[in-house]
């Protein structure tokens, strides 16, 4: 995606830390005593959340507080808009803008940090490009990702793997399909199916290509279904939204997780409906179509999943629920 017109006018990274603060000090005085004499409590950060996959540590890291001001009018088809206003309504959501989460899957494993694609990148808007600082709060620097993974080159995906002109991550292979980087770099990308404002299309092929040079010699390009990191990971073709878009699992002994990406970019209306779509979507057809493939085997087998856009910290379940499905958010635990 572009990035959006508009941002809230609150950080949520500002107004979680806030509420935590806000509990601590509430529960503080009469807990002191035995607060003094316990362990060290765990890692807790206001934008970055601990999980386990199996045995790995893993980070979601939110990289923004952002939303579309264009609310229903980036979603398609045209026609059922007044049926998504309908499933807005019924659940309290806000017309106005559609928010725009940005979570950053980190994984550590032995010594190799993988991070699954870099959001927007250090800017002069401080809404966003978190990513860095989110690393930072954990003891990972730069230097230290030896993998990098890409699911699809728009600039909340990959802008943030090139800082300063420069690779942001130095020692990390990037991990991508092949189809991705033939699409981008190809004479003449196709968007006529889109829905996206054809007058940013020039400037956004010139920035993606100016970043695969940049990359060009950390890049890895991939077939569907390639495994790395022994088998710790394996690259799944999910086009529709770019023709080379791409899912991933990450496997641990018995345990799995299935990142989405931008297979939904609402926590509602691509559930409530599969058949519908977003203006970014370089092909809508073929995007319903891997949808409904995805979220048929994550409702069957209950598959863990991990969402680069729904609501921070992206974990949760797709749900059957009749001939509609859900995002069922995963409970936090703070580990």
């Amino acid at each position: 995606m572009n990035p959006p017109a508009g941002s809230p006018e609150i950080s949520r990274r500002g107004f979680v830390g806030a509420a935590l603060a806000g509990m601590a000090a509430l529960g503080s005085a009469p807990r002191a005593v035995a607060e003094d004499t316990s362990p060290s409590p765990g890692f807790r950060d206001s934008f970055v959340y601990r999980f386990r996959i199996g045995a790995l540590e893993a980070f979601s890291i939110s990289d923004c507080n952002l939303g579309f001001r264009e609310g229903l009018g980036l979603m398609w088809p045209e026609e059922a808009r007044p049926k998504m206003k309908e499933e807005m309504e019924r659940h309290g959501e806000r017309l106005d803008t559609i928010p725009l989460y940005v979570n950053i899957l980190v994984v550590r494993s032995g010594n190799d940090i993988a991070i699954f694609d870099a959001g927007f990148g250090k800017g002069n808007n401080p809404q966003m490009g978190w990513l860095y600082d989110g690393l930072a709060s954990v003891g990972i620097s730069p230097e230290q990702v030896t993998a990098g993974f890409l699911s699809h080159a728009h600039s909340d995906h990959i802008n943030g793997f090139v800082r300063d002109g420069k690779p942001a991550f130095p020692n990390a292979q990037i991990y991508l399909l092949e189809d991705e980087l033939s699409f981008w770099r190809s004479e003449n990308p196709d968007f006529s199916k889109s829905k996206r404002d054809q007058k940013q299309v020039p400037g956004m092929i010139k920035e993606v290509r100016g970043h695969f040079d940049t990359l060009q010699a950390n890049l890895r390009p991939v077939k569907p279904g390639t495994e790395v990191l022994g088998g710790l990971v394996k690259v799944e073709a999910a086009p529709g939204h770019t023709d080379g878009h791409a899912c991933f699992r990450i496997r641990s002994g018995n345990d799995e997780l299935l990142h989405l990406m931008d297979l939904a970019h609402h926590h509602l209306l691509m559930f409530a409906d599969p058949n519908w779509t977003i203006a970014f979507d370089h092909d809508p057809v073929t995007a319903v179509v891997t949808r409904k493939k995805y979220w048929s085997e994550a409702a069957e087998k209950r598959i863990r999943c991990y969402a680069f856009h729904l609501p921070w910290p992206g974990l949760g379940h797709v749900m059957a629920d009749g001939d509609r499905y859900r995002w069922w958010m995963e409970r936090w635990s703070w580990a």
